[in-house]
């Protein structure tokens, strides 16, 4: 699967209507962002199951910001709309491979019980 343009747009509506996205947190001027690239689509290419965005930190700002993401290259693995695992700086493809194995076997339990607790709370 080609990899998608998130933006302001489209970023909360990818989330919600995907179980599995893995967000790339990028800018045009940084040279280990630009050279990640062909990684991260092979990674796309190679799991078609799974949704894989790209924000432009420049043209998007406030995304990156609500996610605080101080450092670029970034990556935010997203499963049922929960934030699992987030990673700053270079990263080569064989631990961007250990990663999207890491993510696909995460036990979600525990981010269930968490949200179960949560929407009690409120009630």
């Amino acid at each position: 699967m080609a990899v998608v343009v998130l933006n302001k747009a489209n970023f909360k509506d990818t989330i919600e209507k995907n179980n599995f996205v893995i967000v790339d947190f990028w800018a045009p001027w940084c040279d280990p962002c630009v050279a990640f690239t062909p990684t991260f689509e092979a990674a796309a290419a190679a799991n078609p199951d799974i949704i894989f965005g790209m924000v432009n930190t420049e043209t998007d700002p406030e995304i990156g910001e609500y996610f605080q993401v101080n450092q670029i290259p970034g990556i935010l693995v997203i499963r049922e709309q929960a934030g699992i695992h987030a990673q700053v700086g270079e990263i080569g493809a064989p631990a961007f491979d250990e990663i999207i194995k890491w993510a696909r076997e995460f036990d979600m339990s525990g981010v269930h019980a968490y949200y179960q607790g949560q929407t009690k709370q409120a009630n």
